[in-house]
């Protein structure tokens, strides 16, 4: 999510996430040539955006459950779900679990919200949160009524819960893949320049990118095809790895294609890329690396089968990287197949697109407010943002 960072307090609130790379020997599979997904035209200034809500609290993230519903779902950092319905924000939240949430540390609260593929039928979504006791903690809950509006309070199964020592760099992002499984991201642990060595440890959760079947057995099974499940040394949960803080990751809702937006240490910010149909086992670089640079060591460090970002910037531009979607929806023509995401200090907002030699472009387009934690889509693909500090959410419109 957002960044605690050692940069200082930029923006007010310094809202921002951490996480990174490794470098085991786990040497990925070649990946196939991106596609070009946008044409070249500028997207520059082909957009506007309008406020859709307000009085939220420090809100998180937008969503919605794919139920034919057309609402949104927004998370509060302290503990709730609030729904946008017909255009409205609901004063009664669809959960409250602030009583379970530790929120004190800027980069804690409740974090992420994904809602089963079959939720419209039988009601399951998944929430991810700092526990009281500093855990990051993966839950399901359920309605019992997929339509309405208020979740089971005491329905809660916690599937697990990782310890961490320091109040940043907790990731938190949960999504389901094309394949069904949910992703869940976890930071590095926290401090700064993960002092524990998580990242590139393939012993722990922390500083990766995890796969777990919801479907399997209680409260959770292990996808057969992750990459590290035949070995005795490595969580059998990890999809990949080398993560410093993977605030915000999505998969392109047309060609499937993984994005990441992994926030830096104190120069650097990232975007990751994992084609569809990679077999998992990519190996992200922190903290060998922050961005296309070397971290640890300084100088000379070994790229040798580490995947490097397909875009980075440093703090001249911004302090903490919020990664967006690829826009797929109908309302702003120029920006479709465009991966847009923007800084939460600066709130400059670029679009890469994939030129389709391996290679990506990718370029200043607009500005958005200061304090942007998170993106999220509707149910046709408009896309949308919310602001931390208004508590407010904010919808992409033609200009």
């Amino acid at each position: 999510m957002l960044r605690m960072s050692w940069i200082g307090i930029i923006v007010g609130i310094v809202y921002l996430m951490a996480i990174a790379c490794d470098s085991g020997n786990y040497i990925p599979p070649p990946t196939k040539t991106p596609v070009p997904t946008a044409t070249p035209a500028s997207a520059e200034g082909s957009f506007a955006t309008a406020r859709v809500a307000t009085g939220l609290t420090r809100p998180t993230l937008v969503t919605n459950a794919a139920d034919n519903s057309n609402r949104l779902f927004v998370l509060e950092k302290p503990g709730q779900i609030r729904v946008i319905k017909s255009g409205l924000l609901l004063a009664q939240p669809l959960l409250d679990i602030s009583a379970l949430v530790g929120s004190t540390g800027n980069e804690q609260g409740l974090l992420g919200l994904a809602f089963h593929p079959d939720f419209e039928k039988n009601g399951r979504f998944f929430v991810a949160y700092t526990a009281k006791n500093a855990d990051n903690t993966i839950a399901e809950y359920h309605v019992t009524d997929p339509s309405s509006d208020v979740a089971d309070a005491n329905s809660g199964k916690v599937l697990f819960g990782v310890p961490d020592q320091y109040p940043n760099h907790n990731g938190g992002m949960l999504a389901f893949g094309p394949d069904g499984y949910l992703y869940i991201s976890m930071g590095d642990g926290g401090s700064s320049g993960d002092p524990n060595g998580n990242a590139q440890n393939l012993n722990s959760l922390l500083g990766k990118l995890l796969r777990i079947d919801v479907n399997g057995a209680s409260p959770y099974a292990i996808p057969p095809s992750n990459p590290f499940v035949a070995r005795a040394d490595a969580k059998k949960e990890i999809w990949a790895y080398g993560l410093r803080n993977p605030w915000r990751f999505t998969f392109d809702r047309s060609t499937n294609d993984l994005w990441i937006g992994d926030v830096g240490q104190d120069k650097y910010e990232e975007v990751d890329f994992q084609l569809a149909g990679s077999s998992g086992g990519e190996n992200y670089g922190w903290k060998t690396m922050e961005g296309t640079h070397c971290y640890q060591p300084q100088d000379g460090c070994s790229q040798s089968n580490l995947v490097l970002p397909i875009f980075d910037y440093d703090h001249d531009e911004g302090c903490s990287v919020t990664g967006g979607y690829v826009y797929r929806g109908k309302a702003v023509a120029p920006l479709v197949g465009r991966y847009l995401f923007t800084d939460y200090c600066s709130g400059k907002l670029w679009a890469s697109t994939a030129t389709g030699d391996g290679k990506f472009s990718t370029a200043t387009i607009g500005k958005l407010p200061q304090g942007v934690t998170a993106f999220g889509e509707d149910e046709s693909g408009e896309l949308y943002f919310v602001v931390d500090s208004e508590g407010a959410v904010y919808k992409f419109a033609k200009k």
